[in-house]
C-alpha cells in the first residue's frame, strides 16, 4: 500500500482472490467483483502517475479525486478484510478451542452457520456500492493522464556513503568557525576568565549546519572539561526530562534520585552542581525564549567555569542571551567539496565529470547557494539520475529561485520537495510515515521496518520473498537519498527541516494525526487513520472516532495511555513502548484487534499477555522485550503469521517451532539448553539475538554453548548474529561453519572464538559489513586476511589479555579495510600499527592501551608511534586505560604521546581517554 495509491496494492490481490477463491457469494457478485478489480487498476494506474507531479501543480479536482479514492480504498479494504476473515476456513473454529466445554463449541458453529448469509448480503451490498461509487468518481474526473515519471530501482546501501559519515560529509568548511568559537569558549591566555562563565549562541536558518558545529566544537574542547552533556531540545521541550537529562550526563557515576524532584528542585540540583565545576554543555535547537529563561536559572552566576553553546533559528533568543555567531553558508570552494563528495564519493574526483555535467553541477552548487543540507540533498538526486547531462538540467530548472532569493523555511522546503517528489510512490508513503515519531528520536530500523510491513507498505510479490529484506532495501534507499540519517547500524533519525516537510504533508493529506500538549483535539469531522501520541492526557482519546484508525503508537513517559481497546476496528499497528501497563486490565479487549500486524510492548512492566492473542491470526510482529512477561500463553504459538519476535524469558518457550515464518529472533535472559535448540527449526529466520543469562554454573555454560551451536548449524539463511553470553566457554563457535549471507556478528563474550575460523575470509563473506568479537589468539596472518573483507564497515575485535596468545607487533598494512569506517581494537599489546594507506575512510579509531605491558616489551613508549597520520580520514580517537597496574603518571604520559600523533595529524583528530 502507498500513500497515494491507498490501499489499492493489498486491496487488488484481496479482491482477485474474492473473484477466484472458494468463497459461497452471492450470484452474480463475482462479475462485479471482476469489474470492480479491473476498474481499480486504472484508477491506481492513474493515482501513481499523480504521485509524482508536485501537490501545488496539481488541479484542484484531480487532488480531491484522489483524496477520495484513497479514502475509498481503505473503506473497501477493512470491509474485505473482515468478510475474509470470517470466511476463512477453519478460523472460527480455532477460535472456538478456547471454550473448554463442547456445548460452547456447538453454539459458535451454530451461530456462525445461520450468520453467512447475513455476512454475504452484507459485504455484496458493500462491494456493490463501492462499485457505483468508483463509477460516479469516474464520471466527475474527465480525465485521469498526467504526464508519468520514471522511477529508481530499489538500491542496496550506496557503499560511497560509508566514506562519508556525518563527520566527514558535513564538516566541510567548519574549521574556520569552530576554531574561533573554540578560542572564545576557552581564551587560554587568561585564567581568570578560564574561571568564569561564558555562553555562545550559534544561529541561523535550518539546514546552515549549526549542530554540526556545535557538535565540532563540542568535540574539540570536551577533553578539557571535567564534565560534559549534550541536549537537543524539541519545539515543546519537558523541561523536567531536560534537566533531568543534563544531570544524568553529567553525573554518570553518581547514583541521585532524580524522578521525586520537580523542575525547580532539578534546577537547583542543577545549579549547585556547577557551582565551581569545570563543565560544558551543549543546548541544542531552542526554539523559545522561555525555555531559555529556565536553562538559564541552572547556571551559577557567572562564575564556576562552565561554558555553554546553544543553537537555534530564532535571531531573537540569541539577541538577549548575548555571545551570538551567526552562521554562513559555505564559501563557493567549499560547496564545490561537498557537492563532490555527494555525487562522486570523493572531493577529488571532479574531474571525472565531462564538461557539460560539470557545467551543469556549477549551476546546481550555485542554486544551493552554500546551505549544506541542500548540497547534501539535492546532489543526491543527481547522482541518482546517472550521467545524463539533460537529466540533470531537468532537476536544476525544477528548482527554481528559492534559496538563491531568501533563506526562509519555505524556501528550504521547496528544495527537500525536490527530492520528496523524486522518489518512488512505495518510498513516499515510508517517508511520511516516519512523520508518527517525535523531534530528535532514535528510531529503531527494525521497529520501523515492521510497523512498514503492517501497515502493508511492503508488498512481497515474489514466492518466499522476505519481508524483512524488501524493508531494509526501501530503508537503504531513503538512506541513499539523504532522506533519513543514520546514528549507528540499528538507529536513525529524520533531520528537523525533513521532519518539518514530512508533517507538513502529512497534515495536508489526512496521512497521521499528531496530538501532543499544543494540539490535544481533532475535529469530529476528520476521519483519522493513523494517531501519533506524545506525552498526551488520556482525556483526548474522548475527541477521536476510532473505528477507522490503522496505527496507535505512544511516545510516553511511564504512563498508561488508557486506551479503550474494544473499540479499535481495523487496527493494524498498536506501539505502546515505555507505557505503563503494570494494570492487569490495560490489555482486556486485546483479543478483539483480529486486524493487528503489529503490537509493541517493550519495557511496559506488563506481567501477562492474555489466552485471546491466539485471535490475532495475522499478528507479523509482538515485541515484549524488557517486559515483565515470564510465561506466554500456548496461544502465542499458533500464530503462523509471526515474522518478528522480541522476547525476554528465563528458557525459550515449547512450541516456538510452529513459527515457520519467523525472520527475525531475540531471546533474552535465556538460561536453559533444553530449549534453545529450538529456534534452529526456524529455517526462514534472518536475525537472531540471544542473550545469555549470568550465575550458570560450568555445566550449564557448556550445555547453553553447544546447543546454541547446534542451533546455528541448521540456519542456513541466517544473516545477523548478535549473541550477548555472560559465560565464560572457550571456542564454542569454532565448530560452527556461518553461511555466505551472514552480514553482522556480534559475540559479546570471552574467548568464544579460539581463533580465527577458515570461514571468515574475504571470498566466503562477501556481504559481511559488521565483526564484533573476541578471539583468544590471532596472528598476523588472520588480520590481513580480516582487512581484506570487502564490504566490513564496523570492527571491534579484542583478545582476552588473561589468555594472551597474541603475536606482538601486528600491523594494519596499505590497502587493507579499504571501506572500514569505525574501528575498535582491545587489548592488543602492543597496540596494532598502521602502515601508508591502511583503512582509508576510518573516521572513529578506538583502542586499549597498557603503558606497563608496552614498558615490558619496548622498554619505554616516548619513541613508540602508532602510525596516526597514516589513516588518512581519521577525525576521532578514543584511548582506554583498562590494567590496575597502570599509574596517573603513565597514563599522562601515554597521552602526550599520543596527543602529539594527532596534532600532527593534517585533520587533527580530537583524541579523549575513558579511565
Amino acid at each position: 500500500m502507498e500513500f497515494f495509491t491507498g490501499a489499492l496494492p493489498s486491496l487488488l490481490p484481496k479482491l482477485a482472490a474474492l473473484a477466484t477463491g472458494e468463497y459461497n457469494l452471492q450470484k452474480g457478485l463475482k462479475g462485479e467483483i471482476k469489474f470492480l478489480h479491473a476498474e481499480l487498476e486504472s484508477v491506481q494506474g492513474a493515482l501513481e502517475d499523480i504521485s509524482k507531479v508536485p501537490t501545488d501543480q496539481l488541479p484542484s479536482g484531480d487532488k480531491i479525486w484522489a483524496r477520495s479514492m484513497r479514502e475509498l480504498s481503505y473503506d473497501m479494504e477493512d470491509s474485505i478484510d473482515k468478510f475474509m476473515m470470517r470466511c476463512n476456513k477453519g478460523g472460527d473454529a480455532d477460535l472456538d478451542k478456547q471454550h473448554k466445554h463442547g456445548s460452547k463449541n456447538a453454539i459458535g458453529r451454530c451461530l456462525d452457520f445461520l450468520m453467512q448469509p447475513m455476512i454475504r448480503r452484507k459485504i455484496a451490498t458493500e462491494i456493490r456500492g463501492v462499485k457505483n461509487h468508483v463509477i460516479e468518481l469516474h464520471q466527475l474526473r474527465m480525465r485521469y493522464k498526467i504526464d508519468s515519471a520514471p522511477t529508481s530501482a530499489i538500491a542496496d546501501v550506496d557503499p560511497r556513503l560509508y566514506a562519508q559519515s556525518p563527520e566527514t560529509a558535513e564538516l566541510v568548511g567548519i574549521d574556520e568557525a569552530r576554531d574561533e568559537l573554540v578560542n572564545a569558549l576557552t581564551d587560554r591566555n587568561d585564567e581568570v576568565s578560564m574561571q568564569q562563565g561564558k555562553i555562545v549562541f550559534i544561529v541561523g536558518f535550518g539546514g546552515l549546519g549549526k549542530t554540526t558545529l556545535a557538535n565540532a566544537v563540542y568535540g574539540k574542547i570536551r577533553g578539557q572539561f571535567d564534565y560534559s552533556a549534550f541536549i537537543a531540545v524539541s519545539q515543546t521541550p519537558d523541561m523536567k526530562n531536560l534537566f533531568k537529562s543534563i544531570l544524568y550526563q553529567l553525573r554518570k557515576t553518581e547514583s541521585i534520585n532524580q524522578d521525586i524532584l520537580d523542575e525547580w528542585q532539578l534546577i537547583s540540583e542543577l545549579k549547585e552542581f556547577l557551582q565551581n565545576k569545570r563543565s560544558i554543555i551543549v543546548i541544542d535547537d531552542i526554539w523559545n525564549i522561555s525555555h531559555w529563561e529556565m536553562i538559564k536559572r541552572a547556571l551559577p552566576d557567572n562564575h564556576g567555569g562552565y561554558r555553554i553553546i546553544t543553537t537555534s533559528h530564532i535571531l531573537d533568543i540569541a539577541k538577549q542571551v548575548g555571545g551570538t555567531y551567526m552562521m554562513k553558508p559555505l564559501s563557493p570552494s567549499n560547496s564545490r567539496i561537498l557537492l563532490c563528495s555527494r555525487i562522486l564519493g570523493d572531493k577529488d574526483q571532479e574531474s571525472y565529470l565531462d564538461k557539460d555535467l560539470a557545467k551543469v553541477s556549477d549551476k546546481v552548487k550555485k542554486k544551493c547557494v552554500g546551505v549544506p543540507l541542500a548540497i547534501i540533498t539535492v546532489p543526491s538526486l543527481l547522482a541518482s539520475k546517472g550521467r545524463y547531462v539533460i537529466d540533470w538540467y531537468k532537476l536544476y530548472n525544477s528548482i527554481g529561485t528559492g534559496l538563491e532569493n531568501s533563506l526562509d523555511r519555505d524556501n528550504m522546503r521547496k528544495i527537500l520537495l525536490l527530492s520528496y517528489y523524486d522518489l518512488p510512490s512505495h518510498l513516499k508513503t515510508c517517508l511520511l510515515y516516519l512523520s508518527i515519531f517525535p523531534e530528535d528520536f532514535k528510531i529503531e530500523k527494525g521497529r520501523l521496518i515492521w510497523m512498514w510491513a503492517a501497515e502493508g507498505f511492503i508488498q512481497c510479490k515474489r514466492q518466499g520473498e522476505s519481508l524483512l529484506e524488501l524493508g531494509e532495501s526501501y530503508f537503504n534507499e531513503l538512506r541513499n537519498r539523504s532522506m533519513i540519517q543514520l546514528v549507528n547500524d540499528e538507529y536513525c533519525r529524520v533531520d528537523d527541516m525533513v521532519l518539518d516537510l514530512i508533517c507538513y504533508i502529512s497534515s495536508e493529506e489526512n496521512f497521521v494525526t499528531i496530538l501532543n500538549d499544543t494540539m490535544d483535539h481533532v475535529s469530529p469531522s476528520n476521519t483519522v487513520r493513523r494517531l501519533s501520541l506524545h506525552d498526551c492526557p488520556s482525556r483526548i482519546q474522548d475527541n477521536i472516532s476510532k473505528k477507522r484508525i490503522r496505527s496507535v503508537v505512544v511516545f510516553s513517559s511511564g504512563n498508561d495511555p488508557k486506551l479503550d481497546l474494544g473499540s479499535f476496528r481495523v487496527l493494524r499497528v498498536l506501539d505502546l513502548q515505555h507505557c505503563n501497563l503494570s494494570n492487569v486490565h490495560s490489555l482486556k479487549y486485546l483479543g478483539k484487534l483480529i486486524h493487528l500486524r503489529y503490537l509493541g510492548l517493550g519495557l511496559t512492566r506488563v506481567k501477562q499477555l492474555p489466552e485471546e492473542i491466539g485471535n490475532l491470526r495475522f499478528l507479523q510482529t509482538l515485541d515484549t522485550s524488557y517486559s515483565k512477561i515470564y510465561k506466554f500463553p500456548q496461544t502465542v504459538f499458533q500464530l503462523k503469521h509471526l515474522r518478528c519476535l522480541h522476547i525476554h524469558v528465563p528458557e525459550v518457550p515449547k512450541g516456538i517451532c510452529n513459527l515457520t515464518s519467523l525472520e527475525v529472533l531475540t531471546l533474552m535472559w535465556i538460561c536453559n539448553s533444553a530449549t534453545i535448540i529450538e529456534p534452529g527449526h526456524l529455517t526462514e529466520l534472518r536475525v537472531l539475538k540471544i542473550e545469555l543469562r549470568r550465575g550458570c554454573t560450568d555445566d550449564l555454560q557448556k550445555s547453553l554453548a553447544e546447543s546454541l551451536v547446534d542451533c546455528l548449524q541448521k540456519l542456513k539463511k541466517i544473516q545477523i548474529v548478535d549473541i550477548k553470553a555472560l559465560v565464560d566457554y572457550e571456542g564454542p563457535l569454532d565448530a560452527w561453519h556461518a553461511p555466505r549471507s551472514l552480514r553482522k556478528i556480534k559475540v559479546r563474550s570471552n574467548s568464544w572464538f579460539s581463533t580465527r575460523p577458515d570461514w571468515m575470509n574475504p571470498s566466503h563473506l562477501q556481504h559481511l559489513s559488521i565483526l564484533d568479537v573476541y578471539m583468544k589468539e590471532l596472528q598476523q596472518e588472520d588480520l590481513e586476511i580480516l582487512g581484506r573483507l570487502p564490504a566490513l564497515h564496523d570492527l571491534c575485535l579484542s583478545v582476552e589479555y588473561k589468555k594472551l596468545k597474541i603475536c606482538p607487533g601486528l600491523v594494519v598494512g596499505a590497502s587493507s579495510f579499504p571501506c572500514l569506517v569505525r574501528c575498535q581494537l582491545g587489548f592488543f599489546v602492543p597496540p596494532v600499527v598502521f602502515w601508508h594507506g591502511a583503512m582509508p575512510r576510518l573516521t572513529d579509531l578506538m583502542f586499549t592501551f597498557s603503558v606497563c605491558k608496552m614498558r615490558e616489551i619496548t622498554g619505554s613508549i616516548s619513541g613508540f608511534e602508532l602510525g596516526l597520520a597514516n589513516l588518512t580520514s581519521l577525525r576521532s580517537i578514543e584511548v582506554r586505560f583498562p590494567y590496575d597496574s597502570d599509574s596517573k603518571e603513565d597514563k599522562q604520559e601515554a597521552m602526550a604521546v599520543l596527543r602529539h600523533e594527532a596534532e600532527i595529524h593534517p585533520n587533527r583528530p580530537r583524541i579523549w581517554r575513558i579511565f
